[in-house]
């Protein structure tokens, strides 16, 4: 009887399991997101990304890695397919995604006014601007209105050179003197711009600040943080069909918990949408 009874309890599990598989099967298969047919068909969603931006995206190797390399690949994988990333300077993504050289650009990018005009957005975080010195501050910066007379890094093509611009024309008309503004093709070569002493300050979005004052150790600090914090977003050209399959990907992930994760990750959970 008790041989009878294991086989028939043994039966009775497996019966369960094999339930709970077909239960968890069905409900994936109305998770997820249903791509474009030019998406489905190509098997890809292929990212433009400026990979000089840590820790939002940078190369190990020849292998991308950071939160946004992370984040491009759960949407595509929502989408049920594969991500793949087109390494592209930040001056020229929009322009290269314009041209369909991309399908999306995932690159820290602000959402704001001026580039809504070219793209649509789907924002996934919500970032501010820092001003990172030298440890001891030896120019006394202390966030934009000290920054007058002072040379400042920043890259091509970024909201900070924008902010820098017309912060020059405010003290160009308070008679002050104006910032020595040095642009840099690559965000990385900005930051090094600093630690060789050829600007006073290096100017970024919070993420790749915070890394740099870690990863350098002591060398640098910030001077100023949440300057006009404003959403980041992934782009993706006008009227695109995948712009919505975009903003239910994201929705997902925040529902899910595997944003969280992924900003955890990289350090990055303060800079969450409210969702």
């Amino acid at each position: 009887m008790r041989s009878r009874s294991t086989r028939t309890l043994a039966a009775l599990t497996i019966l369960a399991a094999a339930a709970l598989v077909a239960v968890a099967t069905s409900a994936a298969a109305h998770l997820g997101v249903t791509p474009p047919p030019n998406i489905k068909s190509a098997g890809q969603i292929l990212w433009c990304s400026d990979m000089t931006y840590p820790p939002e995206e940078s190369q190990q190797g020849s292998t991308p890695v950071g939160s946004d390399i992370d984040i491009g690949k759960a949407v595509s994988q929502l989408m049920g397919v594969k991500a793949s990333f087109k390494n592209t300077g930040f001056d020229g993504i929009i322009a290269a995604l314009l041209g369909k050289r991309c399908d999306a650009v995932i690159s820290g990018m602000t959402d704001n006014a001026q580039r809504r005009k070219q793209v649509d957005f789907t924002d996934y975080a919500n970032v501010g601007m820092s001003l990172m010195v030298k440890t001891g501050n030896p120019s006394h910066i202390t966030g934009l209105n000290s920054l007058s007379g002072k040379s400042v890094a920043c890259e091509s093509g970024t909201t900070e050179k924008d902010v820098l611009s017309a912060l020059n024309t405010t003290l160009s008309k308070q008679g002050k003197k104006t910032i020595s503004i040095k642009i840099f093709p690559s965000d990385t070569n900005a930051a090094a711009a600093l630690l060789t002493g050829k600007v006073d300050a290096y100017f970024a979005d919070d993420p790749p600040v915070a890394y740099y004052v870690k990863k350098a150790a002591g060398k640098f600090v910030v001077a100023a943080s949440k300057i006009q914090s404003a959403p980041i977003g992934i782009a993706t050209r006008k009227g695109d069909a995948l712009s919505a399959a975009m903003k239910q990907a994201i929705d997902q992930l925040y529902a899910n918990g595997t944003m969280a994760t992924i900003l955890k990750k990289w350090g990055m959970s303060a800079f969450a949408l409210k969702k």
